[in-house]
Parts: C-alpha cells; sequence; structure tokens
C-alpha cells in the first residue's frame, strides 16, 4: 500500500512508485502535478501541430473549450478581460486535468493535497491585486476603503479580511471537495471494487468538472473587482 496525493492508502501509485524506483524522492502530489503539466504540454503541441481552418480531433476539443470559457470571460469582465483569459483559461484547464486524473486507476489527483491548492490559490490573489495596482495605480486602494468616506477606516479593515480570506476560501473548498471524493472512491473501491465504483465515475466526473468550474469563476469575480473603478 502506497500514500496518495491527499495522503490516502492506495493499493498502487504508479508514479511514485517509478520514482522510487530510479531515486527520486518527491512529494506524491508534487510527481502528479509535473505528470499532468506534461500531458497538457504534449496535448497542446499534438493539437497545434496541424492547425486547420475546419478543425478536428484535438483541435477541436480545445478550440470548444477555450472559445467557450473566452466568450464567458468577455460577456463578464468585457473586453478587458481578453487580457487576463490566458491565465483564467490555463487555471480551468489545468485544474481539471488534475481533477480528473483521480478517477484514473493508479493515479491520484494532485488537488486532493492542500499544498497544491493553497500555491494556485496564493498565485490568483497576487495575480489580481497585481491587475489592480496595474490599471489604477494607488487609487486601487479606494477598493477597500467602501462607498462612504467616514466609514472608510473601518471598511478597509474588513475588506483587507475579506481579501485575505480568499485564498483560504479557494484552498479549502477544492481540496475538501476533492478529497472527499477520493475518499469515497477508496472505500467504495474495497467494498465492491466494480460494481459501486462505475457508476460513481460519471457522477464524480462531473462534480470534479464543476470544481475546476468554480475555481474559475471566483477567480474571474476577484479579477473583474479588480479591473473595475471603485465606488
Amino acid at each position: 500500500m502506497a500514500v496518495a496525493a491527499g495522503g490516502l492508502p492506495h493499493p498502487l501509485l504508479i508514479i511514485p512508485e517509478l520514482a522510487h524506483a530510479v531515486g527520486l524522492h518527491v512529494p506524491a502530489h508534487v510527481l502528479f502535478t509535473w505528470f499532468i503539466m506534461l500531458v497538457i504540454i504534449l496535448m497542446s503541441l499534438a493539437a497545434t501541430r496541424k492547425i486547420a481552418m475546419v478543425p478536428s480531433g484535438l483541435q477541436n476539443f480545445f478550440e470548444t473549450i477555450i472559445g467557450g470559457l473566452e466568450n464567458f470571460v468577455v460577456a463578464n469582465i468585457g473586453e478587458k478581460g481578453r487580457q487576463v483569459f490566458p491565465i483564467l483559461g490555463a487555471l480551468f484547464i489545468y485544474i481539471w486535468f488534475m481533477n480528473i486524473s483521480g478517477l484514473i486507476p493508479g493515479f491520484d489527483a494532485p488537488t486532493a493535497n492542500i499544498n497544491t491548492n493553497a500555491a494556485m490559490a496564493i498565485f490568483v490573489f497576487l495575480y489580481y491585486n497585481y491587475w489592480g495596482f496595474k490599471e489604477h495605480g494607488l487609487g486601487y486602494v479606494k477598493h477597500f476603503m467602501g462607498p462612504i468616506a467616514f466609514l472608510a477606516p473601518l471598511m478597509i479593515i474588513l475588506e483587507i479580511i475579506s481579501h485575505c480570506a480568499r485564498p483560504l476560501s479557494l484552498t479549502l473548498r477544492l481540496f475538501g471537495n476533492i478529497r472527499g471524493e477520493e475518499i469515497t472512491l477508496v472505500i467504495l473501491f474495497t467494498l465492491a471494487p466494480v460494481v459501486s465504483t462505475i457508476p460513481m465515475y460519471f457522477l464524480f466526473g462531473l462534480a470534479k468538472t464543476i470544481q475546476a468550474f468554480i475555481f474559475f469563476i471566483l477567480t474571474m469575480i476577484y479579477l473583474k473587482g479588480s479591473l473595475e473603478h471603485a465606488h
């Protein structure tokens, strides 16, 4: 029995076992993260190797996802959304692949480990505040002062607490949902290896997609707030 990325007992984790065999001692969730990154890079190269006017195969797959997400971002943020879309789109695809990898036998979802999610949440926090200062300069501070001047000393404290809570919220929401699903799958697989797990694959596949989309939407909302003018 090996220990999965989320700290769960697992019958066999292929990549960590291979890494240990060659003397590479890296945490399992980091190994799975590297693997997911490699898969996405290879799929992207394959999709863009021969660009066609009438897309098919991987090109069609990526164009459908990226085109749909970009339209969604522009509809909610406006044209400025195109500037931040590369990060938003990459986040959704990256998280979705990590979530779905937990459904593959011998693999584990890196997002079932709190460190993976905390790193992404801290990046989101720094990124939307970077855009706030880039767009408004020092005037971005007005976003933390509220609409009424005499309440500004109180509002700035509340807003700072609220913004600092965002990375924690992003981290725990994704971690709790994905790890909970991983635990359920391991328990069901132990009780009834085939009968109970196959139906749950469809349900958890949908749930993991929704969790990636929630992380994407919340990041988009934070970016929208930092790009807008303070009232």
